[in-house]
């Protein structure tokens, strides 16, 4: 139903890897699905939204569906719902008018729609009432309909940073690790950074380091446990020092090595995580 949360639905599965595309017509369908599956996308996974305007939109739902089935596809149906009141309302909120209202009213849009939509409904294999959802709950439930899709990982970025150049704009977590002796004092190490042995060596070699990076792992699965309640897939951590050469770059990819080692209750990696180097190679 129109403003029940299609687009919602749609970018969560969208964060979970799915390629999206919004109303396309259903005559269209198998063809764009063959040409997303043929192009460099390659997308398996693909959620179409669409939007029905007339009474033939049931039964090309149900062609649609039998001829990509007969092709060896896997098709589900959703249909997104809410009650006829909080439609109204939300129409209101956005100063809308409904896609069937025409001269009519905002109610006689709706029921068309759902005149239309009926036998859609009725046939579904997943229907999902908004009335009342949060967007956290609203996530869950899409989710879990989609359980291998969804998943219980969680995408960690681990930067390293200098903080003479300004603290990240897109961190939600900010280690600070200038709590360690600097390896720029040391005459040898100066000209080198934490990615190779001689410097890595020197800052894990330093009291504190490992307990610090196994308490801060600790804290990590803390918040990740928050972060996916919330239905957030994605965590920035930022490790800074002085200038981003030395001690980041070590203490960031031996975090990053930690946490990929840190295994869900089926024995998979609870992270994917990725390194990067904001500041290495500047003077």
């Amino acid at each position: 139903m129109s403003g029940a949360g299609r687009t919602s639905v749609a970018n969560i599965l969208e964060d979970d890897g799915w390629y999206v595309s919004d109303n396309v017509p259903v005559s269209l369908i198998a063809q764009l699905i063959e040409k997303v599956r043929s192009s460099e996308v390659g997308a398996q996974k693909i959620a179409l939204v669409v939007r029905g305007s007339d009474s033939s939109f049931a039964d090309d739902i149900a062609g649609l569906c039998d001829g990509l089935e007969a092709d060896g596809a896997q098709t589900a149906v959703i249909f997104v719902d809410a009650s006829d009141d909080v439609l109204v309302r939300r129409f209101e909120q956005v100063r809308r008018r409904h896609p069937l209202q025409g001269n009519g009213t905002l109610s006689e849009g709706i029921t068309a729609e759902r005149e239309i939509l009926e036998a859609v409904q009725t046939a579904a294999g997943t229907v999902i009432d908004t009335s009342n959802l949060s967007s956290t709950r609203l996530r869950a439930i899409v989710e879990s309909t989609f359980p291998h899709v969804g998943g219980s990982g969680l995408s960690v970025a681990v930067q390293s940073f200098g903080f003479k150049y300004g603290l990240p704009i897109d961190c939600d977590l900010v280690v600070d690790v200038r709590f360690l002796p600097n390896p720029f004092w040391i005459p040898e190490l100066r000209e080198h950074d934490g990615r190779e042995p001689r410097v890595r060596d020197y800052v894990l070699g330093q009291d504190d380091a490992l307990e610090f990076i196994d308490r801060y792992v600790e804290l990590v699965g803390i918040v990740a446990r928050g972060y996916l309640r919330e239905g957030k897939g994605y965590m920035t951590i930022g490790v800074g020092c002085t200038g981003g050469k030395h001690r980041s770059v070590a203490m960031s990819h031996e975090l990053a090595r930690r946490l990929e080692g840190v295994a869900d209750e089926n024995g998979q990696s609870r992270y994917e995580v990725q390194v990067t180097h904001r500041d290495l190679g500047r003077e």
